[in-house]
């Protein structure tokens, strides 16, 4: 004699399917908030990027003002070949020349916007789930009927 699953209700297929679609909302919510970081460091390397190049433009005797952090500044001059100090990572910092860095800047934009074009499709994947699951549970809470599951939407 085999043992065989009972029948899954329509009331049971809505719950499974609400607790799927809160699942995935959450996952969104994650996912969006990865999506703003990126954007922040993005938004943080071109801007640091830009004023290193802005910098090879302007006279080397000019004074320029120079952010600390916590709107705190300090006045000073950018010699021309003065090298740049550079965070690689786990609070060190490196020296190198300005061309130097202004490349390994544009690798980061470059990776981040690689990382962000990579989130923006699981966004997009996970978007389309809930919207079929909440079209799903629509019609099933409308009709008062389960529909049959065809599709993958809850199967991860």
């Amino acid at each position: 004699m085999s043992a065989r699953a009972p029948a899954t209700t329509p009331e049971q297929q809505v719950q499974e399917d609400l607790m799927r679609l809160d699942a995935y909302r959450t996952q969104l919510s994650q996912l969006l908030q990865q999506s703003q970081f990126l954007e922040s460091s993005r938004a943080d390397h071109l801007r640091a990027r830009e004023t290193l190049d802005g910098l090879d433009q302007l006279d080397s005797s000019r004074e320029i003002v120079i952010p600390l952090g916590a709107e705190t500044y300090v006045r000073g001059t950018a010699a021309t070949n003065a090298p740049v100090l550079i965070g690689i990572g786990s609070g060190v910092v490196a020296e190198m020349d300005r061309a130097k860095a202004s490349e390994v800047l544009h690798e980061r934009l470059t990776r981040l916007d690689q990382a962000g074009r990579e989130l923006g499709g699981q966004i997009d994947a996970i978007q389309e789930r809930i919207d079929i699951l909440t079209q799903r549970i629509e019609a099933m809470t409308q009709s008062g009927q389960a529909p049959a599951a065809t599709d993958d939407v809850g199967r991860d």
